[in-house]
């Protein structure tokens, strides 16, 4: 980063990593690490690292003012100083380039780099106790996390795999043995003459670690690994009770509240792990054209495209964190395959895409697969994805985290990096305006037009300008009316103005709760918030069958509903500081029966609206007594409700 940085150059960079600025200033105004300066470390720290800035104001969100540190010696000194104090906080992550002085619009300003921590050293918290003293980093701000939270990183902190525990009371009846028949028949095509396949059937599965011994307690049982991989499902949540796999295939390219094939453990099948993967790497390869080609005389059906799914569908499964509350979802649709496993990844997933680092969350799934030709080596598997895609000259793969509930997500588009038809498309609305445009620029409202929204992130893993220059780019398409943006920071995204009220996000987190048509009813599994790969997700539904319309524009709001709001928001509207209580009960009275979104509340109240969200809403939120509209805190159409509304509500507008 360079030494010397305008207000201007601090947006660029707020877009393309976390920033937080705080003043510093203290009661002197010289200078003064303030407290919250560790909840924003902590939370960094567990999340994916960032920039704290101290000597700069931001206020509102976006909108950046140098104030300077007249002591700034001293502001560093304290931090060093507490950093070594585990009273303060329990790992210290920073070297000495971490922390340095730097000047923005001639102001002196201390720069602190916070690392994203690796799964040995999460949880980062303050003071002695990790539970009540971890925080995260959410796009709003530093949250503490809940102590399932805390003790999920506990766990990924002393258990190198997840898989490797060995279980009281669990036995080969829980098994099924057709999927461990099937499994050594396997054994035996790829591996031919290999001394294991003659073993008997307990002896086979300790060899390839479905059984094991604990050696402390003097126990032999079933790990974990083969309980997920060979056993029964309702067996399976008896360990692990969050445990569901769900494949969908849906008939469009869009989202639809239907699918024209599902395959989720309902009793007609055993459930596990080795079943659904043979069960669902068919459903995704069906219908893919396989040239006719040689080897040694025999034909071989495979191609780059099968090899990708392979390894795309093997990861998904040997890196879920079974005891996570999201399900393990693969999606087919006409124009893309999306996957999704439960769990953050352990390295960044930067480092994952180029290869060469491995740290697998349930090593012994990846050995067993591995042992019948399925999932690469260690550290290969997504560059070999990325190449086998690119080499069909499709769209670059998505590969990206959402932080609660914790998941990883992977998106393969079979479309062109630049489609004809899109082009088509921009050409027909914008005529020669698109032609004119730089190249970057063009692809910037390609991805717009084909993934439904884009963002400084995604163009990063597209193109290769420098990130102030994506941001400037981006902001003169805001400029010249071509983009709309939605958010602050790195949470901002950008949409075609014609597409906004069409399309959310690539992928949406906020799905139906909907059973598969073999179930005559919702099993607990199914009844949870189970995120679906979608671009366009579909509208909330409420409990009386009628769909959601949030209020999300004040422009589009009828004038009878706008004077009703406008009304109701006059106690608090345009009167400055008010007190919270009024504030909160206006905004109760504005969303009781309807969904608002914040634009249009900001408006009605005359508020800022990255204040309101911050100070107001957020915290409503989460006392219960608003709720959201769409599950993903990112979501561009959040919208709120009061918590006490009707389920049978219906939106006037």
């Amino acid at each position: 980063m360079n030494h010397n940085l305008t207000t201007e150059e601090l947006i660029a960079l707020g877009e393309s990593a976390d920033l937080e600025c705080k003043a510093a200033q203290g009661r002197e105004g010289r200078g003064e690490l303030p407290d919250d300066f560790w909840r924003s470390y902590s939370a960094m720290a567990n999340s994916d690292g960032g920039l704290i800035l101290l000597g700069v104001q931001e206020k509102p969100r976006g909108q950046f003012k140098a104030v300077g540190l007249a002591d700034l010696e001293k502001v560093r000194k304290a931090l060093w100083d507490n950093l070594h104090n585990r009273k303060q906080v329990s790992t210290n992550l920073l070297g000495e380039s971490d922390v340095q002085p730097i000047r923005v619009d001639g102001e002196s300003v201390l720069q602190v780099r916070v690392p994203r921590a690796t799964r040995q050293q999460r949880p980062v918290h303050l003071g002695a106790n990790p539970f009540g003293g971890t925080w995260l980093r959410r796009y709003e701000g530093d949250y503490a996390a809940d102590d399932e939270m805390v003790r999920r990183m506990l766990a990924e902190r002393v258990e190198d795999s997840r898989d490797e525990l060995v279980l009281e009371g669990f036995d080969f009846v829980d098994l099924d043995m057709e999927s461990v028949a099937a499994y050594r028949n396997r054994f035996a095509a790829v591996r031919p003459g290999h001394v294991w396949t003659e073993l008997p059937v307990p002896e086979f599965l300790e060899r390839i670690g479905a059984w094991g011994k604990n050696r402390e307690k003097g126990i032999s049982g079933l790990r974990v690994a083969g309980l997920l991989m060979f056993g029964r499902a309702e067996v399976i949540r008896d360990a692990l009770p969050h445990y569901m796999v769900d494949f969908q295939e849906r008939p469009e390219a869009r989202t639809e509240r239907r699918w024209i094939d599902r395959l989720v453990p309902d009793g007609t099948w055993s459930g596990n792990l080795y079943d659904f993967f043979r069960k669902v790497y068919q459903k995704l390869t069906a219908g893919l054209k396989v040239p006719f080609q040689l080897q040694d005389g025999q034909r071989v059906d495979d191609t780059p495209v099968h090899e990708a799914l392979r390894e795309a569908l093997a990861n998904t499964l040997i890196h879920a964190d079974y005891s996570g509350r999201v399900s393990v979802l693969v999606v087919k649709r006409p124009d893309m395959y999306g996957f999704r496993n439960p769990g953050r990844m352990r390295i960044p997933p930067e480092l994952a895409i180029h290869g060469g680092n491995s740290d697998c969350r349930n090593r012994r799934l990846q050995t067993m697969f591995q042992l019948v030709g399925y999932g690469d080596h260690a550290g290969s598997g997504l560059p070999k994805i990325y190449t086998n895609w690119a080499g069909q000259h499709w769209r670059r793969p998505v590969l990206y985290e959402l932080p609660e509930p914790e998941q990883t997500l992977m998106e393969l588009r079979m479309s062109s990096l630049v489609p004809a038809d899109a082009v088509a498309q921009l050409e027909e609305r914008l005529g020669t305006r698109f032609s004119f445009l730089p190249n970057t620029a063009r692809l910037a409202l390609i991805t717009a037009q084909v993934e439904g929204v884009v963002s400084h992130d995604r163009l990063k893993q597209i193109c290769t300008d420098h990130p102030a220059d994506l941001t400037k780019m981006l902001g003169s398409l805001v400029r010249d009316g071509l983009l709309l943006p939605d958010g602050a920071g790195r949470g901002t995204v950008y949409f075609l103005p014609w597409q906004r009220r069409l399309t959310a996000t690539v992928f949406d987190i906020a799905d139906e709760a909907v059973a598969p048509p073999e179930l005559g009813v919702i099993t607990p599994e199914l009844a949870g918030q189970s995120p679906e790969l979608a671009a366009q997700p579909p509208e909330p539904a409420l409990a009386g069958g009628a769909v959601v319309q949030p209020l999300l524009d004040w422009a589009t709001v009828l004038p009878a509903i706008q004077a009703q709001l406008i009304e109701l928001g006059r106690p608090v509207a345009g009167r400055g500081r008010v007190a919270p209580s009024a504030l909160r009960a206006s905004i109760l009275a504005l969303c009781s029966g309807r969904h608002l979104g914040l634009r249009v509340l900001a408006h009605v109240l005359e508020r800022d609206s990255d204040d309101l969200r911050k100070r107001t809403l957020t915290p409503m939120v989460r006392e219960g007594v608003l709720r959201t509209t769409y599950t993903n805190p990112r979501d561009p159409r959040q919208a709120y409700t009061a918590a006490s509304s009707s389920s049978e509500e219906q939106n006037d507008g």
